[in-house]
């Protein structure tokens, strides 16, 4: 739908579920599928390709995190963190991170995302700002120095009781 209006590129990285019995028949339609586009390049990575992942993130112009299902969805924090403008589905735990048109792009279709891809890359400035209200808001919510604040902040309201304790 993008290619139509733009020259670009889809890089699908990714490895498999040893417990997902249906994700070998599914990896070969895709990668069928992918055959038929030269500007589509299906990368099935083996577990601990995170330099290959990190590498693929700080080169995109957007990344895109498309699940069904998630959980926390790592992917988009390790993105956000990098200063890169996400668009991900609105499903499990995305929405924590991302706030639409804020610190991201969440989207509920397949036409959604097409037309956000469209903007973000005809936009940089844009993309650069959500980019980096997005490492904000990874920095400020999900990083360890926040939860090691908020355990000393604990331990401080408990020895200073009715006081305000600021870090």
């Amino acid at each position: 739908m993008v290619k139509r209006y733009i020259d670009v590129q889809l890089v699908l990285a990714g490895g498999g579920a040893t417990d997902d019995p249906e994700g070998p028949k599914i990896m070969e339609a895709v990668q069928a599928e992918a055959a038929k586009d030269k500007d589509i390049f299906v990368l099935f990575l083996p577990p601990g390709s995170d330099i290959e992942i990190n590498a693929l993130q700080r080169g995109s112009t957007v990344v895109l995190q498309k699940s069904l299902k998630e959980g926390f969805g790592l992917t988009v924090s390790e993105a956000l963190w990098k200063a890169k403008p996400v668009i991900a589905s609105a499903v499990g735990g995305i929405p924590l991170q991302i706030t639409h048109k804020y610190s991201g792009i969440l989207t509920h279709t397949i036409e959604g995302t097409a037309y956000w891809i469209k903007q973000l890359v005809n936009e940089p400035g844009y993309a650069r700002e959500l980019g980096m209200k997005g490492k904000e808001h990874i920095k400020n919510n999900f990083l360890m120095t926040r939860q090691i604040k908020d355990y000393l902040l604990a331990f401080l309201s408990l020895i200073h009781k009715g006081d305000i304790v600021y870090l």
